[in-house]
């Protein structure tokens, strides 16, 4: 069962329907034991840190998250969902993220308009190659996802960085960490590279 974490925040039924173009079946979900059982959980998730990880640990939804990495099942991260799985960020001084992916979350620095809103090539890294999800996806070259967000990963480990995009500077826009996986950007808008990288995952027997 795949658990699609519902924990107030939007774009969740969009991630439900792309799962199911990507030939599996995600089950939303705001109940902790659900998560807890499931053999791999999405969260993913558009809005602010701070909420967002308030709502993860009210309901022991962040807790079930972090059993189900603890003991190996695959995580995917999703936009908000990648940021709430690093150490903090910007958007939320002094309140801790769930601690599944290496890094800190840090809002654009550029003269560029912000929110950062559209396609973006996508390259992977040299990291890229060996990992099951994203190195066959990549390895022909870019691909374009969609991206929408004010915010990115920053200071992650040369290994963990997967695949970056340019905003004016490079940033991270895929990171990994053993069995769990953010993507900055939206696969479920993202047409077919997204449901592709969709149905790399549900495949990922880390």
């Amino acid at each position: 069962m795949i658990a699609v974490v519902d924990y107030g925040v939007n774009n969740l039924r969009s991630v439900v329907r792309a799962l199911e173009a990507a030939g599996a079946e995600g089950t939303l979900t705001s109940d902790p034991a659900t998560v807890a059982r499931a053999d791999r959980v999405v969260v993913p998730g558009v809005g602010h840190f701070d909420s967002a990880m308030r709502t993860l640990t009210r309901t022991g939804l962040g807790d079930a998250i972090r059993s189900v990495a603890e003991v190996g099942r695959p995580v995917l991260g999703i936009c908000l969902g990648l940021q709430v799985c690093c150490a903090s960020s910007e958007e939320a001084p002094g309140l801790p993220g769930l601690g599944l992916l290496p890094g800190r979350v840090i809002r654009f620095r550029t003269t560029l308009p912000v929110p950062h809103v559209g396609w973006a090539e996508v390259t992977g890294t040299p990291a890229a190659g060996a990992h099951p999800v994203v190195g066959a996806l990549l390895r022909d070259g870019p691909q374009f996802y969609y991206h929408v967000h004010s915010y990115h990963p920053a200071d992650v480990p040369e290994p963990s960085v997967l695949a970056v995009a340019e905003y004016e500077d490079p940033f991270p826009t895929i990171i990994g960490s053993e069995n769990v996986l953010g993507a900055q950007f939206h696969p479920e808008k993202s047409q077919q590279a997204g449901v592709e990288l969709l149905r790399a995952f549900t495949r990922w027997a880390p």
